[in-house]
């Protein structure tokens, strides 16, 4: 995975504090870290939304004023619910020996048999957590679609074991939906369309 620098400052939290950061361009955050005292910093806006909508996943070098750089990961973000706009960030450092859960955006290779079809493609998981150390957790996890038919869809479980090369886990509940292969919209239609008219004749027999 590679890694990110970005620039943080120290803050004082009190009322209304936060306010004028995001009127400054700035975002309030904290640091956190196992046993450790948790941090309040503040990053810049537009540095951190590079970070925020990357598809790629990082490791997150703290420049700290001082000098000194702490590594890192970004482990949740909050949203304004109007504007989208981030309006929070967390945190958490690590050693380099340290086992970390981590969000990893899914990418997908293959040629499914589906959408050779006209079938298409929905992502289900844009992210998967997955658990390692730093050294083996990618900036993004790339899944083979090859086998799914339309109609098909894989799970967590049902991942090609090559994805992980034995140096990452991933954690989540096995059944949960990963990506589907859908029929092309127009047989969708036509289906749903015979089944009005099935139902409209099954009532007029009624009467």
């Amino acid at each position: 995975m590679e890694s990110t620098v970005l620039n943080v400052e120290p803050r004082v939290c009190k009322k209304n504090e936060a306010k004028k950061l995001r009127n400054a361009g700035k975002v309030p955050a904290i640091v956190c870290h196992k046993g450790k005292e948790t941090l309040h910093v503040c990053v810049d806006e537009l540095a951190l939304n590079k970070l925020v909508h990357s598809p790629e996943s990082h490791i997150v070098d703290l420049q700290f004023p001082d000098g000194k750089s702490k590594r890192s990961f970004l482990k949740n973000v909050q949203f304004d619910e109007v504007t989208d706009k981030v309006i929070h960030a967390d945190f958490q450092f690590f050693s380099a020996g340290e086992v970390l859960e981590i969000d990893v955006p899914t990418s997908f290779t293959g040629e499914a048999p589906g959408i050779v079809a006209g079938g298409n493609m929905q992502v289900i998981q844009h992210t998967l957590t997955v658990k390692g150390l730093p050294s083996n957790i990618p900036q993004y996890i790339t899944i083979d679609v090859s086998g799914l038919e339309i109609g098909q869809t894989m799970h967590i479980s049902e991942i090609p074991a090559e994805t992980y090369e034995g140096k990452f886990e991933i954690v989540g509940e096995p059944e949960t939906p990963v990506v589907s292969i859908l029929a092309p919209k127009k047989e969708v239609e036509e289906a749903e369309t015979t089944t009005e008219e099935e139902t409209e004749e099954v009532a007029s027999e009624k009467e």
